[in-house]
């Protein structure tokens, strides 16, 4: 017969140690990677982060977005968007451009035609800040009529022909747009305008002949 005082005594329990900080390393070492530490610290000696893009410069071309236009193109998973961007850039001197720019977002299509209208500046002539004589061009079913303007009379125009006018520094001006509604030709019809425009005295000295001073 088996009696308490044979029943082996249990073992004590082991005593729990406080765990202390490992060899080594701090408290910030054994931080996680989320917390900024790591057990190897490898970031902490690296500096601030360095920013690769370039700075933007101002080089005084003013930049106007004319239109955007969004495309949908029918996958099997669905529609996928892209977006083209009509931007018109000048120096509001007598230079002016037309950009074209197609891209997945609107900010980048915008980027895209800005950077494609800064290469395409095309030189007009603006005396006393409107047009030297009265104009007409077509570009595709585009039809632009300019005509010059007193002082203080403003651009009389709008859409592309208002923002053509703008950028290239014209101040006053009645335009009409007789034709097609398409912002790309009437643009196109605009600078096509402009691009064509003469001064008196170019004209007299493409035939050989001088100016005459005006009679006091």
């Amino acid at each position: 017969m088996v009696t308490d005082s044979d029943t082996p005594a249990p073992a004590p329990a082991p005593e729990k140690q406080a765990l202390g900080p490992i060899a080594g390393t701090s408290t910030q070492d054994r931080r996680g990677p989320r917390e900024g530490g790591g057990f190897n610290n490898g970031n902490r000696d690296r500096g601030p982060r360095r920013d690769n893009r370039r700075p933007e410069v101002d080089d005084g071309i003013a930049e106007k977005v004319v239109f955007i236009n969004r495309c949908a193109k029918v996958v099997k998973g669905g529609r996928r968007f892209s977006f083209s961007a009509l931007v018109v850039c000048g120096d509001k001197e007598g230079k002016v451009g037309l950009g074209f720019g197609k891209a997945k977002e609107v900010s980048d299509a915008i980027k895209k035609g800005g950077q494609a209208a800064r290469k395409n500046l095309t030189t007009v002539t603006i005396v006393n800040g409107t047009v030297p004589h009265e104009t007409y061009a077509e570009f595709g079913g585009g039809k632009v009529l300019l005509k010059p303007a007193s002082p203080g009379t403003g651009i009389i125009a709008g859409g592309g022909v208002r923002a053509v006018c703008e950028a290239a520094g014209v101040k006053d001006i009645l335009a009409k747009s007789m034709g097609s509604s398409n912002h790309a030709n009437v643009v196109k019809a605009t600078i096509k305008a402009l691009s064509g425009l003469r001064t008196r005295e170019n004209i007299l000295s493409s035939r050989g002949k001088k100016v005459r001073d005006k009679a006091i």
